[in-house]
């Protein structure tokens, strides 16, 4: 019930009414990704291409696709992920989505959101100090 209260007011929560309906009228499910992403095809676009989609498990965010559905939802590969049995090289790092603004963001040392203190500056260099 929650989620689709939160589907009624907002569009940044899974999917809105437009594309509720409009996947269940034109949208035929492609696969899903191992975030619990659900991607369709159906109709065309403007430039006459298979229109493609995805709805999001939770929150919308565009980073949260992994690279093979990013390829094929651009139209860059016409095979999804889930019609082939790609296996990532050993030296492939797991998909991670963008965590900027979040609490996850990557904080470098000295950083005035991180954790530690700044370090102390070393060198040849004297602060100004106001009567000096």
């Amino acid at each position: 019930m929650k989620t689709l209260i939160l589907q009624f007011f907002t569009w940044w929560n899974s999917q809105t009414w437009g594309t509720r309906f409009h996947t269940w009228r034109f949208g035929k499910k492609v696969g899903e990704d191992e975030f619990g992403n659900v991607y369709y095809e159906g109709g065309l676009n403007s430039d006459g291409q298979t229109r493609r989609w995805v709805i999001y498990n939770g929150y919308a965010e565009a980073s949260a696709i992994p690279p093979g559905w990013h390829g094929w939802i651009h139209h860059r590969t016409d095979t999804p992920p889930s019609a082939e049995t790609y296996k990532p090289r050993d030296w492939q790092k797991p998909h991670l989505p963008n965590l900027t603004g979040t609490a996850g963001a990557y904080r470098p040392k000295g950083s005035i959101l991180g954790a530690g203190r700044r370090p102390q500056v070393s060198g040849d260099y004297d602060a100004w100090t106001p009567g000096s």
